[in-house]
């Protein structure tokens, strides 16, 4: 098929497009307050808010079919699978694949996993029709990102993930079965500490005989022989495994995508060395052919029918990248976020996350998954001139290059497209969809057979469990609606075009202008409800504030300053929200990576600056000290995990790195350390001469106080604030504060109930423990001489760990200072990404990347009058009956918690039975399945069951009688506790 946009110039289409884009009908600010715009006589969707600060429209196109994918499995025929991550059309063109990649966990009755309901599946489809038809939901145990079909036909392949196999399926009848499993054979073990083996993606050589495999955690290839089912070759991609003179050379690792070249060579992306290797096949005989280097991180790939191009997604980049396969080497590279004439400069502004590509039939148009926009890019790609008006332009006469004509939207993080065989229809599957109400909240990640009973956990509303895939299907639009759909996409992710700076733009000069210094403050995984639920004003349910009486502080600065109702944190857990918490957004590794993890499917927490749990900015001499000993181990300092800078530097694309490059101070307390194996948890570690940790950042290391521990549940919060207010009356004293202050405060995690120091070791001492600790830093500006141009901001990394009436993400923040609102209740809807660009806005720094370069900072929070403010930390009165450095009772606010007979269990012996299955040495490495189960029973009582109705109501209105039932209903159970204890 030829598509309508080929029988034009590049010059025709590009004022085309001009004059169909144009200027908007009427601009919309970032709050999208003005409603959608017009186009050509067609209003855009308003679509569904993310908690990005994007919008997605996935059935915008003309005739799109958006659909879930039900496995249908017997006991849940309502069971929605996440995370599609892969398609795959047969070679006969009438059966599509989808592969899922993900969490897909389904927790029983009694809270505990079901095994047979808690697999990964390849959806099966008839594609023949206008219309995909669902035949089959095949299951595998685990997966990763590996499908491929044999070029006969008869069978194809999906990688087995962490189990280290690859599933062969066949065809009996048109039905698909597993015929055999082919073990990799690696003993469990993978290329770092303490880490497993990975199978990832596949390709089979032309003749259909032999399958390569990408072995993710062990920087290294399988080779198949498809024959007899077995390994008959392995390749270690690492330059010193193959070359003894390049030992300790970076190269190879992280190996995640493949493709063949005929039968004797083939292409391997290593996404950590952002490199394609090259493979020579010579028999049962692999070898190295050569490296090509990349900008971005290679993904997935696909090739031109006569194999003389090779397409190559590249995150970081936000391109794709062209190979001229005879030379090996890249002719073109081709940004994937947006025509220039919709938003000009986007190679600026990187997160566009292009991770998958299909040609079409005639080869002439390439079509990009772009995950961070929620889009397909359409590219008309180079070739033969047609026209003499191109001719005429100079240069190359005789060739074209590629451009970028247009973006499609799509569902929530689109992962892969592929063209039906006439060339008349795409079909796209995206990860994730929007949470929703999850007042059950729990979920279970590592345990199968934990013993638990948890009818919270049997609801099945973690995060992970709430947001599912989607599938795409739609005709290939022609140049009309492309341009109109390319509009959407602008409108959806707020590319310039469609923004207007003016409501705001004022506010942040006048801001920028007075405040000279940020503390920005980064705690753990509560949401909005589990604190601020039973507030006298806002949208909180009551019933679900379950950690409200252990918050007094938090209460005052909602009730003092601003109260935001309407914040969501834009990571679903710890490794996602610390990437959006200090970088704006995730890169395509991160997004693939997260949910296999906290499903217990392998891989290692990747995300915070050790890669499989290995400091990889060790210098060699910090290897050689630590007892490191392999060179070629995660050789280099590359973290697999880091965004690029706007200009492209490699891994320094976090807020610390730009306040560097822009010249200004920073001091770091906590962000992407590593804890001094050895070193103690003291009160005083700085008297005490006990260092507490080391920076994983390169950028951090000369910034960060080594006194402060990272995270460590065993600390006190208290403690943490201590060692800040030293260096702060240190900076006082001579006049110079940072302009920038990272401060992790995580005690709100909760955990390490039995060996947890100071005598802080429950839950609601815990959490009292970091509500202080954050009123006393908020006091301390308060009272400095640094108060009228300090801003302090307080987010939570993700909000996971707790119910909330209306979305998973939903969660609290605050903005303490000189020139912000005080009483006031702001209901504007702020993300995550919100606040990032807030901070870059006060401090004057360029935006980090697309999704804060193209948000609006949070200007309804402030006023410009009100510079005159104070804070005055109370002490929860729990914390009494711990061993910390309290003022007397009779000289400092108290604040009581209010008393029911029996509640909460404060004993150290009921939190610690509780959790004594739990591994509390990192973040969210826990059965949570139990966490959950305890932290309601332990402060709610038995008798009291999980709200279940995920109603998502506005509970604003009508508080004061809302509040006096909750009320009402607390004073009946705890007479009714009252009369049991009496009894």
């Amino acid at each position: 098929m030829s598509f309508p946009w080929h029988t034009k110039t590049a010059a025709i289409l590009s004022i085309e497009l001009i004059l169909l884009l144009g200027t908007p009908a009427h601009a919309r600010t970032g709050s999208h307050e003005a409603g959608p715009p017009t186009r050509m006589g067609t209003v855009l969707s308003e679509g569904e808010f993310l908690p990005t600060g994007k919008r997605v429209t996935p059935d915008a196109a003309p005739h799109a079919l958006f659909q879930p994918l039900n496995p249908g499995l017997p006991s849940r025929p309502e069971f929605l699978a996440d995370h599609a991550v892969d398609t795959a059309v047969s070679p006969d063109g009438k059966t599509l694949l989808i592969l899922t990649s993900g969490y897909n966990r389904n927790n029983g009755p009694t809270g505990s996993r079901v095994a047979e309901e808690s697999r990964e599946y390849v959806f099966v489809f008839d594609i023949t029709g206008p219309a995909p038809v669902q035949k089959q939901a095949v299951q595998v145990p685990n997966t990763f990102n590996g499908l491929a079909w044999n070029p006969k036909g008869h069978e194809f392949y999906v990688s087995g993930g962490v189990d280290d196999t690859v599933h062969v399926f066949t065809s009996n009848a048109g039905q698909w079965s597993e015929a055999s499993e082919i073990a990799l054979g690696h003993s469990n073990q993978g290329a770092g500490l303490n880490i497993r083996p990975m199978a990832a993606g596949l390709a089979v050589n032309a003749r259909g005989d032999r399958l390569l495999v990408a072995n993710y955690e062990n920087d290294s290839v399988s080779l198949i022989d498809l024959n007899t089912r077995s390994k008959i070759g392995e390749l270690d991609l690492r330059p010193g495994r193959t070359d003894p003179s390049q030992t300790g050379t970076p190269g190879g690792t992280y190996p995640l995508a493949v493709s063949f070249k005929g039968d004797d060579k083939a292409y391997v992306s290593s996404q950590r060395d952002r490199e394609l290797v090259v493979l020579n096949l010579d028999g049962d005989a692999i070898g190295i052919r050569t490296r090509i280097k990349t900008r971005g991180q290679p993904n997935k790939m696909t090739p031109s029918r006569a194999w003389d191009r090779l397409y190559v997604a590249s995150d970081n980049s936000d391109t794709v990248l062209v190979v001229d396969t005879g030379e090996d080497r890249i002719v073109e590279e081709i940004l994937t976020t947006a025509p220039e004439q919709v938003f000009p400069r986007a190679n600026k502004f990187k997160g566009a996350n292009p991770n998958n590509v299909a040609l079409s039939p005639d080869e002439r148009s390439l079509f990009v998954t772009n995950g961070g926009t929620n889009s397909v890019a359409v590219i008309q790609l180079g070739g033969r001139r047609e026209h003499s008006l191109d001719k005429k332009r100079g240069g190359d006469a005789g060739y074209r290059k590629s451009r970028l004509i247009g973006l499609i939207p799509t569902g929530w993080y689109p992962n892969a497209v592929s063209v039906s065989p006439d060339g008349s229809r795409l079909y796209v599957v995206n990860g994730k969809s929007i949470a929703g109400p999850n007042p059950q909240a729990c979920r279970n990640t590592l345990s199968t057979a934990s013993g638990s009973l948890s009818a919270c956990n049997a609801a099945n509303q973690y995060v992970w469990q709430s947001e599912k895939a989607g599938f795409l299907t739609l005709p290939v639009p022609d140049g009309k609606d492309l341009a109109r759909l390319t509009w959407q996409v602008a409108y959806n992710n707020d590319f310039p075009t469609v923004r207007d700076h003016a409501r705001w733009k004022d506010t942040m000069a006048f801001l920028r202008s007075r405040i000279k210094h940020v503390i920005y403050v980064v705690k753990e995984n509560r949401t909005y409800d589990q604190i601020h639920g039973d507030l006298e004003k806002g949208d909180g349910d009551p019933g679900l504030a379950i950690l409200s009486p252990y918050s007094p502080n938090h209460n005052r600065l909602a009730r003092q300053f601003v109260t935001l109702d309407n914040f969501y944190d834009s990571g679903e857990t710890s490794g996602v929200g610390w990437n959006w918490t200090t970088a704006a957004r995730t890169t395509d590794f991160t997004e693939k990576t997260q949910p296999p993890n906290y499903a217990g499917r392998g891989l290692s927490y990747d995300w915070e600056g050790a890669n499989r749990n290995f400091p990889v900015s060790f210098t060699p001499e910090e290897r050689e000290a630590s007892g490191f000993t392999d060179p070629d181990m995660l050789a280099g300092s590359a973290d697999v995990a880091a965004p690029d800078s706007r200009d492209g530097e490699a891994g320094t694309g976090y807020l610390w790195d730009a306040a560097l490059r822009a010249g200004l101070t920073i001091r770091n307390y906590g962000f992407y350390v590593s804890n001094l194996p050895g070193a103690p948890v003291v009160d005083k570690p700085f008297e005490q001469g006990v260092k507490q940790a080391v920076a994983l950042k390169q950028a951090l290391k000369p910034h960060t106080d080594e006194y402060f521990r990272g995270y460590d549940q065993n600390n006190s919060d208290f403690y943490l604030f201590r060692e800040w207010e030293r260096e702060f009356d240190q900076y006082a004293e001579k006049g110079r504060l940072p302009n920038l202050s990272l401060v992790r405060l995580p005690h709100d995690h909760f955990g390490n109930f039995g060996s947890a120091r100071f005598g802080v070791n429950t839950v609601p001492a815990q959490m009292a423990d970091n509500d202080y600790a954050v009123g006393r830093l908020v006091e301390k500006v308060a009272n400095s001489r640094f108060k009228n141009d300090t801003l302090v901001f307080i987010i939570e990394d993700d909000a996971q760990n707790g119910g909330d009436h209306v979305d998973a993400h939903r969660s609290i923040a605050y903005v303490v200072g000189p020139y912000v609102k005080q009483g006031a209740l702001v209901s504007t809807r702020y993300t995550t990404v919100s606040m990032i660009r807030t901070i870059e806005e006060v401090l004057g720094l360029p935006p980090l990347g697309i999704n804060d370069g193209l948000t609006a900072p949070m200007a309804d929070i402030f006023d410009k009058k009100q510079k005159s403010w104070n804070y005055q930390a109370v002490v929860p009165d729990i914390l009494y009956t711990t061993e910390l450095e309290l003022p007397p009772r009779d000289t400092a606010p108290v604040a009581s918690a209010p008393a029911c007979p029996g509640m909460p269990r404060a004993d150290a012996a009921y939190w610690n039975a509780a959790m004594s299955r739990q591994d509390f040495s990192v973040e969210d490495k826990l059965d949570v399945d139990a966490f959950n189960r305890a932290l309601w029973k332990g402060l709610k009582g038995e008798n009291v069951p999980y709200p279940e109705e995920r109603h998502g109501r506005d509970l604003r209105k009508g508080r004061e009688a809302l509040l006096k039932i909750h009320a009402a209903r607390t004073e009946t159970l705890c007479a009714r506790k009252s009369v049991a204890a009496a009894d």
